[in-house]
């Protein structure tokens, strides 16, 4: 079968949006804003087929890598199988597949020797519990609950906790520079990729449909986040979380306010992976995850 892709777009988003809830996901792919986020860095493009699944590729240069189907779990092994046949016949290589989901390559049903599959434990996302993040109640978040107190003790009076619109771009685009400059040799290309993304979500906040709030301090914007909402699983998703770390408590107060005004019926909170980065590891780890979402690397033998 001779696929037709396009890159992805912000015009494409509607129609693809309810693909992305026809089963049950709950790495951060599982919503159309990380691959949009992305769409760039990736090169990501996509197909719809017989309007019952999305197929995806990444295409980087000569590098071409596959998404799971996005469609119902049990069509799974039927558009697989098409994918296949495009890498196998029309791009004349074997089919790699990236950041695939455990509930996705289970439903593959792949027999024994097809497939190398081998987990990628840096790129698993930390899935929480929204209401204790929602809360900080317990032994657990003392250290958490202490540091939010002293961010009110000390700027209660003087900050604002606001949703931010299309209007409030150049503010948020400030505060990024400044972000970036903070993180100095820190930063890497994988940061640079995240900035363009978030730069261009910012472009089209309304037709994502993505959640965006920020916290001011004496009126200058001083944390910034950004989420999604998987319904099926009834699960927010935080793609981006930025704040002066500067400021104590700044962090677990926005990611608080952010749950508590924005995802309310939330069950679960993805927070997305670590990349591998031992201080970021550190990070999401001391807001104890209750479970990871693997991620799986599928290579045709």
């Amino acid at each position: 079968m001779n696929l037709q892709f396009k890159r992805l777009e912000a015009a494409d988003v509607e129609r693809l949006r309810p693909y992305f809830g026809l089963r049950s996901n709950k790495t951060c792919d599982s919503v159309i804003l990380d691959s949009f986020l992305w769409k760039d860095f990736y090169g990501c493009e996509f197909t719809v087929l017989d309007e019952r699944a999305v197929l995806m590729q990444s295409h980087i240069g000569e590098e071409f890598e596959a998404s799971l189907p996005i469609c119902r779990a049990e069509d799974m092994p039927f558009y697989f199988d098409l994918m296949e046949q495009y890498f196998n016949q029309e791009l004349g290589r074997k089919m790699k597949v990236i950041f695939a989901d455990e509930d996705g390559v289970n439903a593959l049903h792949l027999s024994p020797g097809r497939y190398r599959i081998e987990e990628e434990a840096d790129a698993a996302d930390y899935v929480y519990d929204a209401e204790s993040l929602r809360t900080l109640s317990g032994k657990k978040y003392h250290k958490k609950k202490n540091h939010v107190n002293a961010f009110l003790r000390e700027y209660g009076d003087r900050s604002e906790y606001r949703r931010l619109v299309r209007a409030d771009r150049d503010l948020i685009w400030e505060f990024l520079s400044r972000w970036r400059e903070q993180k100095g040799d820190e930063a890497d290309i994988h940061l640079d990729g995240e900035a363009e993304g978030i730069h261009e979500v910012l472009r089209h906040m309304e037709v994502l449909g993505t959640y965006v709030a920020g916290v001011f301090i004496d009126g200058k914007l001083e944390a910034f986040t950004m989420g999604s909402y998987n319904p099926v699983d009834r699960m927010a998703i935080i793609h981006i979380e930025k704040a002066n770390a500067e400021i104590r408590g700044l962090y677990p107060w926005i990611n608080q306010q952010f749950l508590v005004h924005e995802f309310p019926d939330a069950l679960l909170v993805n927070r997305e992976d670590d990349v591998g980065l031992p201080a970021l590891r550190k990070a999401k780890e001391s807001y104890y995850p209750v479970f990871m979402a693997k991620k799986y690397t599928l290579t045709q033998n």
